[in-house]
């Protein structure tokens, strides 16, 4: 079959499965793109000849940054369960190069997403084209290749010949649970609409098996063994729990056999948060439940989580336990010094569900006391008139109810979330914070609204976050895909703002004000009208200034059949209650102010309870 390249990968990827538990499911089942020189004449060609409609193979969808375009990716991925993902293509130049940052963040957070950024001529005879970067060294370089150390899988197609082989290496990766990120096929545009007589049987229906790894006996034996000597054991759940749908076998373990659950954020919902052995989240942004338990405990049972700094409190939370760690990916596995289970999350936790043994039942009603004092606290937070971080989180959890999914990423509101969220399920919480990229949330949003179209999606953003990319609110508009936009405005990066207060840094930069008399920025605050921008991208906006308009504001957010953006300001009051654990951020350890001098003696004071090597 004669075809460019461009229109052979179309046709290729339109016709890519993906099999797990007996289910198969399209693996591509999009491709977002900006076209430009570089991908205009090849892949926008190769899509305008299949069509551009939902009911292609490979549906096209126009997108308004690079970087949003991969974050949207990642959104839809991750609430497939990592099963499936869109493609995302650009031209050369800044169009590839804005790919880097969601690049990063798959493969951060392992969430598979294929971007197809176009590459210079690989005959080389046009050279240098527009926005070539000359390299002195080599001509085989190009902005491309700083994709390469935040892509799981890199190729660069420079013959036609070479295609296949690529293809069945990407697909390859991006349904490896323990290998999946972002991969990179960069795409000379030359190349892409040169003619090649492909064989038939490239663009047969090809399914690719997920597997579900079980765990090795001998390491069993052995964390078997360390289980049964445990009274005081603690489940760390993370997204591999998600990712493998594992939470029905978790909350059955916990239950069976006595065990509290806490939860990295990438795990939140994994059991609901009213199951009784739930003690919500673990670690710096964790709640003060988890995180006694985790200082008491003998035995620490890590189910798909890689353990962040977050989650471990920089190596100063878990105290003298033993690890015994559940997770595809063995470099995940070996973390902590643990018994180490390479296996699926589902089927490790099948493992050791093993009857005869039980955590001490005082210790299993100790965490239920905690648990039950922690939600006390975190019902008193939420229950002012004010309207502060926590109660607006408190109302936008009501009005979400059971079904709704919240999404969000960098600043304060991540830990805010990660504490006093009530998440039914975990479908319902989608925090991007492997990367915590400023920019996610709508973009994200959007694709996860695409890959769960029955469920009410909430983005909540700051005002930083939401000037550095809200354009997607327009893809939204043009796919008739309803999103709740809540824009919380406080003014500059709160979250930075009380961190750089704290090393001594005086809130330098953090705070949107115009510059005053003497030079500083410390004037009145921007006139920025964010809630008119977001009519501005095409949706509609209500505003709210206290509890009762904003829950009147979501509830009909929630109704209408349009994307929404509900505008607010918070105000400064109490803060979500305390998790009580530390987050190594170094101090100046010399300073001309008093307050870096003080910052830093506090610093050096909690660095002796910190053990990063087990």
């Amino acid at each position: 079959m004669r075809l460019t390249v461009a229109q052979a990968l179309v046709r290729f990827l339109g016709r890519q499965w993906s099999e797990r538990d007996g289910v198969e499911r399209r693996l591509v089942e999009g491709c977002l793109g900006i076209f430009g020189h570089g991908n205009v004449a090849g892949l926008g060609q190769a899509l305008a000849e299949q069509g551009a409609g939902l009911h292609d193979e490979l549906p096209y969808y126009l997108a308004r940054n690079e970087q949003a375009m991969v974050h949207t990716a990642v959104g839809f991925a991750k609430a497939r369960d990592r099963l499936a993902t869109f493609a995302c293509t650009t031209s050369i130049g800044p169009g590839a190069t804005n790919l880097v940052t969601g690049a990063a963040l798959a493969t951060v957070n392992r969430i598979p997403v294929l971007l197809l950024p176009g590459d210079i001529f690989a005959t080389r005879v046009a050279n240098p084209v527009l926005q070539e970067l000359e390299d002195p060294r080599s001509y085989d370089v190009s902005v491309n290749d700083c994709l390469r150390p935040v892509s799981r899988y890199f190729d660069r197609i420079n013959r036609p010949e070479q295609l296949p082989a690529a293809l069945l290496a990407a697909m390859r990766v991006l349904t490896d649970p323990a290998e999946t990120g972002a991969v990179t096929l960069a795409l000379p545009q030359d190349v892409q609409a040169e003619a090649y007589d492909w064989p038939e049987s490239l663009f047969e229906k090809r399914v690719w098996h997920v597997p579900r790894p079980l765990p090795e006996p001998a390491a069993l034996a052995r964390a078997l063994t360390a289980l049964r000597a445990s009274t005081r054991p603690l489940v760390v759940a993370g997204g591999g729990v998600v990712y493998s749908g594992a939470a029905e076998a978790l909350a059955g373990f916990a239950s069976r056999h006595g065990v509290p659950v806490a939860e990295t954020q990438a795990g939140k919902g994994a059991v609901p948060y009213d199951h009784p052995c739930a003690v919500g989240a673990v670690g710096h942004t964790g709640t003060a439940a988890a995180n006694a338990l985790a200082r008491e405990a003998d035995l620490v049972i890590g189910v798909g989580t890689r353990y962040s700094d977050f989650t471990t409190a920089s190596g100063t939370l878990f105290g003298d336990a033993r690890f015994v760690n559940v997770n595809v990916a063995a470099f995940d596995a070996a973390k902590q010094g643990a018994i180490t289970l390479v296996a699926d999350a589902r089927e490790g936790l099948a493992a050791l569900d093993v009857p005869g043994w039980r955590a001490d039942p005082d210790w299993t009603a100790r965490a239920g006391e905690l648990r039950a004092r922690w939600w006390a606290s975190v019902a008193d937070c939420q229950a002012g008139e004010a309207l502060t971080q926590p109660v607006l989180l408190g109302v936008l959890n009501e009005v979400a109810g059971r079904s709704g999914v919240v999404v969000n990423a960098a600043g304060s509101m991540p830990g805010d979330l990660h504490r006093m969220w009530r998440a039914p399920d975990a479908k319902g919480y989608h925090v991007e914070y492997g990367y915590s990229c400023m920019g996610y949330e709508i973009a994200g949003g959007l694709g996860v609204k695409l890959a769960l179209p029955a469920r009410e999606v909430f983005v909540l953003v700051g005002d930083g976050s939401y000037l550095m990319m809200a354009q997607e609110i327009a893809t939204a508009v043009q796919e008739g895909v309803k999103l709740v936009v809540v824009v919380v405005d406080n003014h500059g990066f709160a979250s930075i703002g009380g961190l750089s207060e704290a090393v001594g840094a005086r809130r330098l930069g953090t705070a949107y004000r115009l510059r005053g008399p003497a030079g500083e920025l410390d004037g009145a605050y921007l006139p920025v009208d964010l809630a008119a921008n977001a009519a501005s991208l095409g949706a509609d906006v209500l505003r709210a200034g206290d509890p009762s308009s904003l829950r009147e504001a979501l509830l009909k957010a929630r109704e209408s059949a349009r994307t929404t953006v509900v505008y607010t300001e918070t105000v400064p009051g109490p803060a979500a209650p305390p998790s009580g654990a530390w987050w190594d951020v170094p101090v100046a350890e010399v300073s001309g102010l008093p307050e870096a001098r003080e910052a830093r003696e506090r610093y050096v004071t909690a660095k002796r309870d910190q053990r990063p090597h087990r």
